[in-house]
């Protein structure tokens, strides 16, 4: 699942209603931007994936998800990012493609697959890999990828780099990632007696506070949570994983949530909705409305990302100063996505050279590109925000000290998330099929004082057993 306006994990087809477009506008995936020499690729570069992209050789490369006009500073950064690569590479062409609204939308995407119109580096979410690999749409980019091409390979978080390997072989490398935590907003934890920089950190303790908070009145709810829109689901599965528990098991054929994990996350629901009355009366909520609640401090709490907060500062007029962040509740797992790039299958070895070198420069090298937070200080984009972060060691303190140095937001409030960080998980298999029966069983714990928690797990578990059979 995706936040921030979308941009992460196949949430956004859940909580999004999207129309199906046309294979003819899929071609060209929007508007054009280039920047670079050459029109095509030369051939005359080594076939030798272990050897350098000759500067000489002439590549162009389409690549989806340029920034938009709209995004003008983002747009900016874009385009210094082209000219500053083409000064090692002047024959590489960047051919930048943006598709005005959400950059992924899953109608899209498929029927893009479908017709191999993709471009030559298409944007992909954590969870896409198996439908890319189904429509043979990926290079194996295995031999590409090394230490010399991607200096700081060794550095990046391992998890990151699994979910875009299949059977060994790698099909793409990362832009960003994401783990969810618990979002609090500063504001009412002060005003009910909590601490702001001590989230809860089980949720006995989440019950707990969010009655305090749900104590201050005037339609304040303690904590909030999804029932609808496929979201529901999503959250269930992050609070199992919390408590280490699962929803697929290791075969992935199987459900693995009809448990006492499972059966806690639901109880807890039930009883903070209904016997401590700390989640508010308004329920069926999809993605956005917790956000809206906490922008406007109606609500005290739910889990979330760190991007989260981009979106509720940028387009619901919220202050960063009023939001801070704690790890998951529990603690022994949570759920974590992102986004990758991948390169079309049929690619020439010297398109594939140019892409990988065009992905480290602007994704994966801290100091540079995306990671650049003295310009996007100056830029007055956000900067301070935990993740993306899926850099380790000499990777991660260099980054970790330029983010903090150039910070337009207190970085403190996110301490708690940062120095206690808690091992993810990937979605499970069939993800918007499992979420969207889940979200059967979350809606009925909050809007039905009576329901019966092992009923819902039975049923739940049946459903998606028949999903899973069906792969």
């Amino acid at each position: 699942m995706r936040s921030a306006g979308f941009r992460r994990t196949r949430r956004a087809s859940a909580a999004a209603v999207v129309t199906a477009l046309a294979l003819t506008a899929l071609a060209s995936c929007g508007t054009s931007s280039s920047s670079g020499g050459g029109n095509d690729d030369s051939g005359s570069g080594s076939s030798d994936p272990s050897a350098p992209l000759d500067p000489k050789a002439e590549v162009t490369l389409t690549i989806d998800c340029m920034p938009p006009a709209a995004k003008a500073a983002e747009l900016r950064e874009w385009k210094e990012d082209v000219k500053t690569f083409n000064k090692t590479y002047p024959n590489v062409r960047i051919n930048g493609k943006s598709t005005p609204g959400q950059c992924l939308e899953p109608p899209r995407f498929t029927a893009m697959l479908k017709g191999k119109s993709q471009p030559d580096v298409f944007y992909a979410y954590f969870t896409d890999l198996q439908q890319v690999l189904d429509n043979d749409g990926a290079e194996d980019i295995s031999a590409y990828v090394t230490d010399t091409s991607v200096p700081a390979l060794k550095e990046i978080q391992p998890q990151v780099l699994d979910v875009a390997r299949k059977d060994g072989k790698l099909y793409a490398l990362p832009t960003s990632n994401y783990t969810m935590g618990l979002m609090i907003n500063r504001k009412l934890f002060t005003q009910a007696g909590l601490d702001p920089d001590s989230p809860p950190k089980t949720w006995q303790e989440v019950r707990t506070a969010s009655a305090k908070i749900a104590g201050l009145g005037k339609g304040i709810s303690g904590f909030g949570e999804y029932s609808a829109g496929n979201n529901g689901g999503w959250h269930f599965t992050a609070a199992q994983y919390s408590l280490g528990g699962d929803v697929v098991d290791a075969s992935g054929k199987k459900a693995a949530f009809n448990d006492d994990k499972g059966k806690q996350v639901l109880q807890q629901l039930h009883d903070m909705r209904w016997e401590d009355d700390s989640m508010g009366q308004t329920q069926l909520l999809k993605w956005g409305d917790l956000q809206k609640q906490i922008a406007t401090d109606k609500l005290g709490m739910f889990l979330a990302a760190p991007d989260d907060i981009t979106y509720m500062v940028q387009q619901l007029g919220a202050e960063y100063e009023n939001f801070g962040m704690g790890p998951i509740p529990g603690g022994e797992g949570t759920l974590f996505g992102g986004n990758n790039y991948m390169i079309k299958k049929g690619s020439s070895p010297d398109k594939i050279k140019a892409a990988v070198a065009w992905l480290n420069f602007k994704n994966l090298s801290p100091g540079k590109g995306q990671f650049q937070w003295s310009r996007t200080k100056a830029d007055k984009l956000p900067v301070g925000l935990p993740q993306p972060n899926f850099f380790l060691g000499e990777s991660k303190t260099k980054d970790d000290a330029e983010r903090v140095a150039n910070a337009t937001m207190p970085v403190a409030n996110f301490k708690a998330f940062m120095d206690n960080p808690v091992q993810g998980k990937p979605e499970p298999p069939k993800a918007q099929e499992v979420y969207k029966i889940l979200d059967n069983a979350m809606s009925a714990v909050l809007t039905n004082k009576d329901a019966d928690v092992d009923k819902l797990l039975d049923t739940a578990e049946q459903q998606v057993n028949q999903v899973l059979a069906n792969q």
